[in-house]
């Protein structure tokens, strides 16, 4: 093989195992979402911030009587994000329920636990002009 060619092989394979590496991450992501009883509905959000929701929602749902407080829920989740993230998170808890909101680019989570639906987002802060 000459120069170029080996490059291309080079290439090719690289591109193959991070093609696996990328499968391997799916397959163990959806492995622990169905452990924890989760289904992403809709997200633009990264993998690392998702996680800590599911595992924050899972954890507090457990850790709740068996009736459902969503208010509780909706609160604990966003104090956590809020101190986790920055300021500005907002979260919808319930069992029913529509929204059409505006939200910052890579911080938003739709997503359902057990029969629980929760919506998680964040919003821009701009401080007040006086």
């Amino acid at each position: 093989m000459d120069g170029a060619e080996l490059e291309l092989e080079l290439e090719r394979r690289s591109k193959f195992l991070s093609s696996l590496i990328q499968k391997k991450k799916a397959i163990e992501q959806q492995e622990q979402n169905e452990r924890l009883n989760v289904k992403v509905r809709a997200s633009d959000m990264p993998l690392a911030l998702q996680n800590r929701a599911f595992k924050c929602a899972r954890d507090l749902l457990d850790y709740m009587p068996r009736k459902l407080d969503s208010k509780r829920l909706a609160l604990a989740l966003k104090k956590e994000f809020d101190s986790t993230y920055g300021p500005a998170w907002h979260c919808i808890v319930g069992t029913s329920f529509g929204s059409y909101v505006t939200h910052s680019l890579g911080c938003f989570l739709y997503f359902s636990i057990d029969k629980v639906y929760i919506l998680l987002f964040k919003t821009a802060v701009e401080p007040l002009d006086h």
